[in-house]
């Protein structure tokens, strides 16, 4: 069991690692595209890629929650085969958004054992996720 502060300290130090080891200025939130933000998740569970739309209008989160769908088969087919599309999920602050994200089990970010093929499995993931975002940018845009 870690404190608080031992936790952060290795959530901190695993950042810092990541970014030293896979140095890149990612897209993240800076899509352009009010609403929908790619993001790195990485916690006791497990670790993620994955895309937000969370857009507080109803009507553009399902909007363009109904262009990515569309475009679910390129993104399976060419992408990310893993990849899992959820409509409705809820944040821990109780928000919904629409998430798209692949997901890797069995590492923890206090395991510093696991922080390596976390580090691969998000670069990795990133970079295609990233890729297909640009391809289809216009498409996605209001």
């Amino acid at each position: 069991m870690f404190s608080k502060e031992e936790s952060k300290r290795l959530r901190q130090d695993f950042w810092i690692a990541f970014g030293k080891s896979y140095p890149r200025k990612w897209i993240l939130y800076h899509t352009n595209i009010k609403g929908l933000a790619l993001k790195f998740h990485f916690d006791v569970n497990g670790a993620m890629v994955l895309m937000d739309i969370e857009s507080s209008d109803l009507e553009k989160r399902i909007d363009l929650w109904e262009k990515v769908n569309a475009l679910k088969s390129i993104l399976i087919d060419d992408y990310l085969p893993d990849a899992k599309f959820d409509d409705a999920f809820i944040l821990e602050n109780q928000k919904e958004v629409s998430r798209i994200y692949v997901r890797k089990e069995g590492v923890s970010i206090h395991d510093k054992n696991s922080w390596q093929e976390t580090m691969i499995f998000l670069n990795n993931r990133m970079k295609k996720l990233e890729a297909f975002f640009l391809e289809f940018r216009d498409i996605l845009s209001p």
